[in-house]
Formats: C-alpha cells, structure tokens, sequence
C-alpha cells in the first residue's frame, strides 16, 4: 500500500523559509511523531536549499522520497512519501499545491510566522492524494487498462486451455478408435502369446 506522509511547502530565495506543512504521521508510534516531522522538515529544507529553481527532483533519504519541485519564483514543494508512491502523481500533485499557493497568497512570501498565511489547501491535499489513484486522472485510467490487460489475459489463457482439451479429446478418440480395431482383431490375445516368455 502506497503511502504519502507529507507534504510542505518552502520559499527560497537567499534562504529557504518555511511556509504551510501538513503531515500524516498516524502510522508511527506517538513519541516518535515530533523526531519523525522534525526530521522531516530539516531534509525538506535541506533539499530545497540544493536543487534550482524550475526543477524537479526525488531524493531517496532512508525508507523516504523525496519528490521535490522548486518553481521559477522560488515556492517550494515537498511531498514525502514511500518508495512505492507514484512519482508523475507526487509531480502533479505538487505543480497544483504550488500554483494552489501562489494563486491565494501575495508575496513577499518570507513571513516570520508562516501560522499568519491564510492556505489550509496542504491538508485537503495530503487526504486526496493518500490513494493516487482515485487522486488522479490518469492514475485511474491506467488501473482500468491493467485490469483490462489481465481480464483479457485470463480469457485468452482459458481459449487456450479448452482449445487444448479439444485437442485431447480429438486424441483420445483416436486412441479409443484404435483400440476397438485393436481388439478386434485378438491383438491382446497376440500380445500374451509373443510375450508369454516374460512370465515367471
């Protein structure tokens, strides 16, 4: 099962500031969450800081990705999520979280207490996107045309396997044709007589 835990939003410029966060961290123990989120945050941070404006970018950091897009203003985000996740979902995700941000919030993005900014969007977000493929478009298409592929696979084993039978079928009356005209003309009874050497 795929998972996403975060997903946080940065501006950089000289710096890389924080700004809207919003974690699903119910999978690990309670005293673990605040080391987990921090952890979070620093490497999102750390990230952000290495890779250029107008990039996208995963970054695998111990049992995490990283699927990182740094817009050409500097806004920033970060979706954390399982090696399992859909990387083109994680992007697409992102490309609307940061245009969601830049459409609601009028810069100078870099405030000293991100609690101020008005975008609540991170959360409906992260609940959408935990099952890409309902989240996604063309997420759910591919799931139908795989489950599409494997129903016709089925049906095309199952032609097989009764095509198959029929063979068998036409064999054994063949064999069973033989064996009345085998029968018939005392060939058992031929066989005990040239074989009558091998009795003990």
């Amino acid at each position: 099962m795929v998972k996403l835990y975060a997903i946080e939003l940065f501006h950089k410029s000289t710096k890389v500031t924080p700004l809207k966060s919003a974690q699903d961290l119910q999978s690990f123990s309670y005293f673990q969450r605040t080391t987990i989120r921090e952890f979070m945050d620093f490497t999102g941070k750390i990230i952000v800081e290495t890779i250029a404006n107008g990039v996208r970018a995963s970054v695998k950091e111990q049992d995490y990705l990283y699927h990182v897009y740094v817009s050409n203003e500097g806004v920033s985000g970060v979706a954390i999520a399982d090696k399992d996740y859909p990387q083109l979902v994680a992007f697409n995700m992102l490309n609307k979280v940061v245009n969601d941000f830049m459409n609601c919030v009028n810069p100078p993005y870099t405030q000293d207490n991100p609690s101020v900014i008005n975008f609540n969007l991170c959360e409906t977000y992260l609940q959408k996107y935990q099952n890409p493929i309902d989240a996604d478009p063309m997420m759910k298409v591919q799931a139908e045309l795989d489950e599409t592929k494997i129903i016709m696979y089925n049906t095309f084993e199952q032609v097989q396997r009764c095509k198959k039978l029929d063979e068998l079928e036409a064999k054994s009356e063949v064999l069973s044709t033989t064996c009345v005209f085998r029968n018939s003309c005392n060939w058992k009874g031929n066989a005990s007589i040239r074989y009558a050497c091998c009795n003990w």
